[in-house]
């Protein structure tokens, strides 16, 4: 009995003491993981987010480009990426990603214990068990996280308290909101806003079931079910999405029955830096930018990352005005190239003309040392004779044609000259009351020709220059578009003017028509009235008006730049124009109208710049004068019909403008530059056409004049525009100011024979320097 009893004791004494043992290990262990998850959420096992992180996580948004009808011409990321909020979420999509991704979220706090007993139990066979809110903060603050087992536990355990942490900061609608921000849905797309915008062409807001429920079904592996490489695939995981939906009682079942029949449609638009509207003034915007941030820091005194930040730069641009100017230089590019081909053919140093072998040597050598080719193959260390060797290598490229990309094979010294065949374009257009520019179009195709012909390159403005002579002749000499003067021979002579050799202009037509208006010299681009004009002002005050129109060329002191032997850009010159049309005061070009941080505050609003340069009623005077340009002169064929010289290059023609338009052709010497600027009341358009190199040129005047080349591409713009009634275009008159009284109507009962010169010339003596002395 004593044995028995003490083995009794001794069985009791053992429970007792594995009882014990087990509640210390029970108490230790859950100590221990009340301590791990202590230091964790204190930050012993790495940094965890702070309140302020919370509040604001780092996301990594790109900044919008926006136009002033609200249009997102394009964006700067390192991750396309824009945030949207809950109420621009369709239902459907909620639905959709609650019913696949957690089913529970509206009743747990970050954490579903059920989802992560079930997972913990069958080891994750089926699948994780992380909620939305447990995946919103790994994306937020860790990313995918380690494989190796100790680091990965670590990594859950903060993954678990920032959860809890984001479900006490946001609502449940604001994580769903900030999730669909975060992810990564492949092909450039990161968000849901831009998801939508590459596979469906369209705002979150505007989804269907089926286009959500393909969307929802990438987030489990987007790279496998990618609508775009996997259609199959994709669409089997659609359907278990609608499934799901179903039993949760988000979709009927004979809906579902209906949309899993339905394929996949997609309207794929991958977002690039290379496509879509306004990719040249982007571009403009971008080097802008760079130098704004530097002088507009955070309020940390950081700067601004343009990348980064979710910046929304609202600018002035139009969407509508720009792809109609866009498409006119499209169209009008397009017709006038196969012009250019067909005078190159029997050219045996295409596109050059009347240049020596050594020129074209010197141009082409000089773009191979320019090209992205020779930059790669000099970073590889390779040698110039390596280099300049490869370049006579045939190699499998794709080039640009009007027709659309194509591949082919040959040398990339071909490529060059191929390349300097391509005529370019710059067109801008602005308010003339506002300076704001609604239009920006820097060339023919950014992804292959990237210099910018608005803002960067100032080419020979030819005859577009004249109107500064005249307007200047007008305040200082008081002469009137109706005063005459003799067209005639003419010559300044060595010394006067600094000129250092005899200088006689002569009229592009070779012919003198006497006795003429300065409204009629202008509308015909008469050169010896144009000299004659800066002869007697001087070059001086030439140069000083056009640099208060906000010319920023360097202009020689010389008689030549009234016929136009001066380099300015399309932006100078539609700015100056501009100032015409606004009586008199110039206003910078604005491109911005504000812009906005991320949480919608405005950090950057300009004020627009301008200044008086001329009385109103000379520059209304000067509004006649290039009235007369359109009415009967140069520009004349936006208003005619019956077609003239190679008129199957003025694309779009007929234009037949009734409206008032004061506007000037300008063609450069050897026809390697095409202008025309036109205004009507409210809106201000210049175009530029040439080549790259000025010695790529057309042979004849027919085809590269300005009123061939570029006002095509004008007449063609406004019609666009005047068809589109949002646009509000005017045609009305310009304003005439109050007591105007320069006489512009010049019309009279009197025979040009009988007209006398106001210049008051010597009929002996038609270049005696004292011929305005009547004046």
């Amino acid at each position: 009995m004593a044995q028995n009893t003490n083995k009794n004791t001794a069985v009791v004494k053992d429970l007792t003491y594995y009882k014990k043992k087990f509640w210390r290990l029970f108490f230790y262990t859950l100590g221990s993981v009340f301590l791990f998850f202590l230091f964790a959420s204190w930050g012993l096992f790495g940094a965890m987010p702070s309140f302020e992180d919370l509040e604001n996580p780092n996301s990594n948004l790109a900044t919008e480009i926006i136009s002033s009808d609200g249009v997102v011409l394009g964006k700067f990321y390192n991750e396309n990426r824009t945030a949207v909020k809950y109420k621009d979420l369709p239902k459907a999509l909620v639905d959709a990603l609650v019913s696949t991704e957690d089913e529970r979220f509206y009743e747990h706090s970050g954490i579903d214990p059920k989802r992560t007993v079930g997972a913990a139990l069958k080891l994750g066979a089926n699948g994780g068990a992380s909620t939305i809110t447990q995946q919103l903060a790994k994306n937020l603050f860790h990313g995918e996280g380690s494989k190796f087992l100790p680091f990965r536990m670590v990594q859950k355990a903060k993954e678990w308290i920032i959860a809890i942490r984001l479900e006490r900061q946001y609502t449940k609608n604001e994580i769903i909101a900030l999730y669909l921000n975060q992810v990564d849905f492949v092909n450039g797309a990161v968000g849901i806003r831009s998801a939508a915008k590459v596979y469906f062409n369209k705002e979150p807001k505007d989804l269907t079931v089926n286009e959500s429920a393909v969307l929802v079904g990438m987030l489990t592996n987007p790279s496998r079910f990618n609508p775009k490489r996997f259609p199959e695939r994709s669409t089997k995981r659609r359907n278990i999405v609608l499934h799901q939906m179903v039993r949760n009682k988000k979709l009927e079942e004979s809906a579902k029955l209906i949309l899993e029949k339905q394929p996949i449609k997609l309207d794929f638009h991958p977002e690039n830096h290379y496509d879509g509207l306004a990719t040249y003034f982007r571009e403009y915007l971008r080097d802008f930018m760079k130098n704004w941030v530097k002088d507009h820091k955070r309020a940390d005194g950081e700067e601004y990352d343009i990348y980064g930040d979710g910046l929304k730069i609202y600018t002035t641009l139009d969407s509508k005005m720009q792809e109609h100017a866009e498409e006119a230089v499209r169209e009008h590019m397009k017709n006038l190239q196969q012009e250019f081909f067909l005078q190159q053919k029997d050219n045996k140093n295409a596109p050059f003309v009347n240049i020596t072998p050594e020129e074209t040597d010197k141009i082409i050598n000089q773009a191979m040392r320019n090209s992205e080719r020779w930059r790669i193959l000099k970073a590889d260390e390779k040698s110039d004779e390596e280099i300049i060797a490869s370049f006579s290598k045939k190699t499998k490229m794709t080039i640009f044609t009007w027709e659309g990309e194509r591949d082919t094979l040959m040398t990339p010294m071909d490529s060059i000259r191929y390349y300097k065949h391509f005529l370019q374009a710059g067109l801008m257009s602005m308010e003339p009351q506002t300076g704001q520019i609604k239009a920006w179009v820097g060339g023919i195709n950014y992804k292959y020709f990237q210099y910018d012909h608005v803002g960067q390159g100032a080419r020979q403005v030819g005859s577009t220059f004249k109107p500064f002579v005249y307007a200047t002749a007008i305040e200082q000499l008081g002469m009137s578009p109706c005063d005459t003067i003799i067209d005639g021979p003419f010559m300044i002579r060595k010394g006067r003017h600094h000129v250092t050799e005899d200088w006689e202009p002569r009229n592009s037509d070779h012919q003198y028509r006497g006795m003429v208006t300065l409204k009629k010299a202008l509308a015909y681009s008469i050169n010896t009235v144009s000299a004659k004009l800066i002869d007697k002002t001087g070059p001086e005050p030439v140069v000083a008006l056009t640099k208060k129109l906000g010319v920023n060329t360097e202009i020689p002191m010389q008689p030549s730049i009234a016929l136009g032997a001066v380099d300015i850009t399309v932006q100078d010159m539609v700015a100056a124009y501009s100032t015409f049309a606004n009586q008199g005061v110039y206003i910078k070009p604005q491109f911005i109208q504000r812009i906005e941080d991320k949480n919608g505050a405005v950090i950057y609003e300009p004020v627009p710049e301008s200044h008086d340069v001329l009385n109103k009623d000379i520059a209304f005077a000067v509004i006649k004068l290039l009235e007369g340009v359109t009415d009967e002169g140069s520009g004349v064929r936006l208003r005619t019909q019956s077609g003239g010289s190679g008129d199957t290059r003025w694309t779009g023609y007929p234009y037949m403008f009734t409206n008032p338009i004061a506007g000037k052709t300008g063609t450069s010497q050897n026809q390697s530059d095409g202008w025309f600027i036109g205004m009507v009341p409210n809106l201000a358009t210049g175009v530029w056409v040439g080549c790259e190199d000025r010695s790529a040129r057309f042979k004849s005047i027919t085809y590269g004049q300005g009123a061939t080349a570029a006002l095509p591409i004008w007449g063609y713009f406004m019609e666009k525009c005047y068809e589109d009634p949002d646009l509000q275009v005017s045609k009305d008159e310009f304003e005439k100011p109050e007591g105007f009284n320069i006489k512009v109507d010049c019309w009279s009962p009197r025979s040009s024979s009988t007209s006398t010169d106001s210049t008051a010339v010597d009929p002996v003596d038609d270049q005696n320097l004292d011929e305005f002395k009547g004046i």
